[in-house]
């Protein structure tokens, strides 16, 4: 029997004090991880659903096997485990700016750990994602058959203001230069569909999706939701000449 609360690691980092902790959950009867960044709440192992859908939608719209996929953002593990139960995925590449992060799984801190770094297919990076995207891909590297990305809250609330420009067309446009032909983009957002942030994956996608992810909340006895958005690569970064046409639209 553990504690209410059980500090499992505290952390100073180049973005503030990062602590893992475990607790006793009353509303499910069971233990939980949390990590808070300061005094801001990043994610809990209670509410998982839509982490995993992040890896289940995106995959989903991939076409073909031999699946290279690149997870930006660790956390608890929960998007790179979903992506590695698809049998299609040869090479799971996760980036984490954060060596702590890293460091919990390496030592099997968190409940996915183990099921994560024993897999041969996993290589987890310390780096920063929004850099490493801004950045030309290295020759003969890049071509991702999927970038999901969970490290904001959302595209209009960012941990980090430096990320605000991976949002609008420009920033998706370098990312698209890392996603293979017909590749998928597939990003995790705390709030619901954002029509803007749509007219800006439309600019640079095709098909582009926001699905709406509902999960049982059993803190507050109703349901709650975040939201998936997921787009395919039109080739090599190239835009087509009526990119800038605003096409709102998603999925509620």
């Amino acid at each position: 029997m553990i504690t209410r609360f059980e500090e499992l690691d505290w952390q100073e980092t180049p973005i503030g004090e990062l602590m893992l902790r475990r607790r006793t959950e009353p509303a499910v009867g069971q233990e939980i991880y949390e990590v808070k960044l300061g005094d801001e709440y990043l994610m809990s192992s209670l509410f998982t659903v839509a982490e995993e859908e992040l890896a289940n939608l995106g995959l989903a719209a991939v076409v073909g096997d031999d699946l290279s996929v690149l997870v930006g953002g660790l956390g608890l593990g929960y998007t790179a485990v979903a992506a590695l139960q698809d049998a299609r995925v040869t090479s799971l590449t996760v980036i984490d700016r954060l060596g702590a992060v890293i460091g919990w799984h390496q030592r099997k801190l968190l409940p996915v750990s183990a099921e994560l770094v024993d897999d041969a297919r996993t290589t987890l990076v310390e780096d920063d994602f929004f850099t490493v995207m801004r950045s030309a891909p290295a020759e003969g590297g890049g071509g991702y058959s999927a970038i999901l990305l969970d490290v904001d809250h959302s595209p209009r609330h960012q941990l980090d203001p430096t990320h605000a420009d991976l949002y609008d067309a420009a920033g998706l446009r370098a990312l698209d230069r890392h996603l293979a032909t017909d590749g998928v983009f597939a990003l995790w957002s705390d709030d619901p569909p954002d029509e803007e942030f749509m007219v800006e994956l439309h600019a640079v996608f095709d098909d582009a999706v926001a699905h709406v992810v509902d999960f049982d909340n059993a803190v507050t006895g109703g349901t709650s939701s975040n939201t998936v958005y997921v787009a395919r690569s039109r080739g090599a970064g190239v835009v087509s000449p009526d990119a800038t046409a605003a096409h709102p639209g998603g999925e509620a």
